[in-house]
């Protein structure tokens, strides 16, 4: 992966939200939570040095799969770089990314126990968090 510098400007939260469900494990079994993630990534139009890297993460329930609760963390990053080609835009993202994600992480934990809930933690991620950022071995096509 191509290394470039790049500066964090800022962090919002953009959406923080915990719905409490009816749903209840039957005979002590557990729910598994399974938490699903989304990246959006937006170039600033009128300076080419701002990138918005945007993730969310989501627990919801359906009908196959019933949750004690909804969550919805959604946290969008502002980061300046002086990244010129697509490889070096993309190695911004994937670290862009990387940074964003410990604040996702601890908004998580903090919310669902200020609900009262079971904390809730995500994993620690030592790499890439999405699948598209990790990097093929050269002459690998897929």
């Amino acid at each position: 992966m191509q290394k470039v510098d790049f500066t964090l400007k800022g962090i919002r939260a953009d959406e923080m939200s915990f719905k409490l469900n009816a749903a209840r494990p039957q005979n002590g079994t557990k729910m598994e939570l399974k938490p699903t993630f989304s990246r959006k990534v937006r170039r600033a139009v009128e300076n080419e040095k701002l990138c918005f890297i945007t993730l969310t993460v989501k627990i919801e329930k359906t009908e196959d799969s019933p949750k004690p609760f909804d969550l919805n963390v959604t946290f969008t990053g502002v980061f300046e770089s002086s990244a010129e080609t697509e490889e070096e835009r993309r190695a911004v993202v994937v670290a862009g990314t990387a940074v964003l994600y410990p604040y996702l992480r601890a908004a998580v934990t903090t919310l669902t126990t200020t609900a009262l809930a079971a904390p809730v933690v995500l994993p620690v991620v030592s790499g890439p968090l999405f699948p598209e950022d990790r990097e093929k071995p050269e002459g690998i096509v897929s």
